[in-house]
C-alpha cells in the first residue's frame, strides 16, 4: 500500500533534527520544561507521586534513570514515576483542540530515554518538540473523548516516538514501537467521570511507559502490528474514525504546536482557568463574601462535559475531583482569592461555607461561548448579592494562554511558588539555572538529581 500514516510519523520523528527546529521553539520548550520540573517538584510529597516513586525504586536496571525525589529505576518504569509526579497537581501545560491533553507529559519519557543512552539537552529539545507536535496534531484531527477513549490513548504514541528518535532506531523498528503502544496504549474515559481517583494524575504516565517500553522492545527486535491506522481492527476503525493530519513542523515557529501550548497559572483543570481569573477579578470588587447569594457561571459545552455535569462535582471528596470541578475551583477562588494546593486539602474540601457556595453554584452552557471555543476558554461569571446586585466578569484568554503567555517574570514567580516551599530557594535557583541553558547542557539528567526529598 502507499505510505501509511505510521509511515509518515516515523519519517518526521527520525528526521527531524535541532537545526531544523526555529528558535522561538528551542525558547518554548525550554520554558514548557521548567514548568513541568515545577510541577514535580510541588507533587514531591503527594502520595501518589511517592507511590509511583517507591514502586519504581525496586526496579532495577543498568544504567536506568533517574527519579524525581531520589533513586533510580529502569527507563519505563523512570517515565511512569516521573511522569506522575509532573502531572499529578494538574498544573502543567495544555493544548486545547477537538481532543485536549497536556503534552509536557512528555518530558517524563524524554528524560528517562534522555539518560538512557546519555542524550544531551539538544536531544532533549528535539525528542519534545515531536512528542509535542504528535500529539498536538492527532489532537486536531480527531476527538476521541467523544468515543469513550481518554486523551492519553495519544500519548503512547507520542512517547514511542520521541524514545524511538532518542534510541536511534531504525525506520521499521520505529513503525513497530508504534504498532506496539498504540494497540496497547487505548485508555477508557473512565478515568476522567464521575469521583477521580489518584489514577486520574497517573494515567498519562502510564502512555509514557507504554512508549518507553514499546521502544525498548522493538529495539530489540520484537515486531509490532501494521498497519496501526488503517488496518483491518485498528486505530482509526476501533478508536478514532479516519482521520487526516495536514502537517507535521515546518520551517517557521508558526508551523510547529509546542509554542501554541498553554501554561497554566493556577493548578486545576484547565477549562477552569478563565473561571477562576474571573473570580479573582470579581473577589476585590465584593465588601462581604458573606453576602454572596449566588453564583451563575456561564461556561462552553467542553467545559460543562468535563467539569461541570457530574453530580460529584459539587461535593467532591478527593482533591482529583475537586481541580476537575468548575463550581468547586471557581467558589475557592472567589473566597480565598487563591488557588494552590491549599485549597484541595481534605479540611478545605470539607468546610461548610465553601461547600454552601458551591451548592449555590449554577453551571449553565452559553452558545455563544461554545462558539469561542478553542480558540479561548470563555467563562462568563455572574455573582449575585444579598441585596440583589450583580457582579460579573468575562474571560476568554486567562494568563498563561498561548495568546496570553506568561512573561518569564511569572513563570519565575509560579516556579519560585512551587519548587521553594518544598525544596528551598538556593534549589529552585540552582534548578531554574541549569534547565535555562538546556540547549548547551552535555549532561541533562543530572538536574533531575536536584529534584531529590529533603
Amino acid at each position: 500500500m502507499s505510505e501509511t500514516l505510521a509511515d509518515r510519523l516515523a519519517r518526521f520523528a527520525l528526521e527531524t533534527t535541532y537545526d531544523q527546529l526555529p528558535e522561538l521553539v528551542v525558547r518554548e520548550a525550554k520554558r514548557r520544561l521548567l514548568d513541568a520540573f515545577a510541577c514535580a517538584a510541588g507533587a514531591l510529597q503527594e502520595d501518589a507521586p511517592s507511590i509511583a516513586r517507591r514502586v519504581a525504586r525496586t526496579i532495577r536496571s543498568d544504567p536506568g534513570a533517574a527519579l524525581f525525589g531520589g533513586g533510580r529505576s529502569s527507563p519505563d518504569w523512570a517515565a511512569f514515576a516521573n511522569g506522575v509526579h509532573i502531572r499529578y497537581l494538574d498544573c502543567n501545560d495544555t493544548y486545547l483542540s477537538l481532543e485536549p491533553a497536556h503534552p509536557s507529559d512528555n518530558w517524563a519519557a524524554v528524560m528517562a530515554v534522555g539518560e538512557e543512552v546519555g542524550a544531551d539537552g539538544r536531544a532533549w529539545i528535539t525528542a519534545a518538540a515531536v512528542a509535542y507536535e504528535v500529539q498536538c496534531r492527532l489532537c486536531d484531527a480527531a476527538s476521541i473523548r467523544a468515543r469513550g477513549w481518554d486523551h492519553t490513548t495519544y500519548g503512547s504514541l507520542s512517547t514511542s516516538l520521541a524514545a524511538a528518535k532518542l534510541f536511534g532506531l531504525s525506520h521499521a523498528q520505529t513503525l513497530h514501537a508504534t504498532g506496539i503502544a498504540g494497540t496497547t496504549g487505548t485508555a477508557l474515559r473512565l478515568t476522567r467521570a464521575g469521583e477521580l481517583s489518584m489514577w486520574k494524575g497517573c494515567a498519562f504516565a502510564h502512555a509514557a511507559r507504554n512508549g518507553v517500553f514499546a521502544a525498548l522492545l522493538a529495539r530489540e527486535g520484537l515486531t509490532g502490528p501494521a498497519p496501526l491506522f488503517e488496518g483491518d481492527m485498528g486505530f482509526w476503525q476501533q478508536v478514532s474514525g479516519p482521520f487526516e493530519l495536514l502537517k507535521l513542523g515546518g520551517p517557521s515557529a508558526d508551523d510547529w504546536m509546542l509554542p501554541k501550548t498553554s501554561i497554566k497559572f493556577v493548578p486545576a483543570e484547565y477549562h477552569s482557568q478563565s473561571a477562576i481569573a474571573a473570580a479573582f477579578e470579581l473577589r476585590p470588587q465584593i465588601r462581604d463574601l458573606s453576602k454572596i447569594r449566588s453564583m451563575e457561571i456561564a461556561t462552553f459545552r467542553t467545559a460543562v462535559e468535563i467539569i461541570g455535569q457530574d453530580p460529584e462535582k459539587w461535593r467532591p471528596k478527593t482533591r482529583e475531583t475537586a481541580d476537575h470541578s468548575l463550581p468547586y475551583c471557581t467558589a475557592v477562588a472567589l473566597l480565598d482569592g487563591e488557588v494552590s494546593a491549599r485549597q484541595f486539602l481534605p479540611e478545605r474540601l470539607a468546610d461548610p461555607v465553601l461547600l454552601d457556595l458551591v451548592a449555590r453554584t449554577r453551571i449553565i452552557e452559553d452558545p455563544a461561548l461554545t462558539a469561542g471555543y478553542p480558540a479561548g476558554i470563555p467563562n462568563r461569571v455572574r455573582v449575585t448579592l444579598e441585596d440583589g446586585s450583580t457582579l460579573q466578569s468575562e474571560i476568554a484568554f486567562p494568563p498563561g494562554h498561548d495568546k496570553n503567555p506568561l512573561t518569564d517574570e511569572q513563570l519565575a514567580t509560579k516556579f519560585h511558588g512551587l519548587v521553594d516551599p518544598v525544596l528551598g530557594k538556593s534549589r529552585g535557583d540552582a534548578i531554574w539555572e541549569r534547565l535555562s541553558r538546556l540547549e548547551s547542557d552535555p549532561t541533562p539528567h543530572e538536574a533531575i538529581s536536584l529534584l531529590a526529598v529533603p
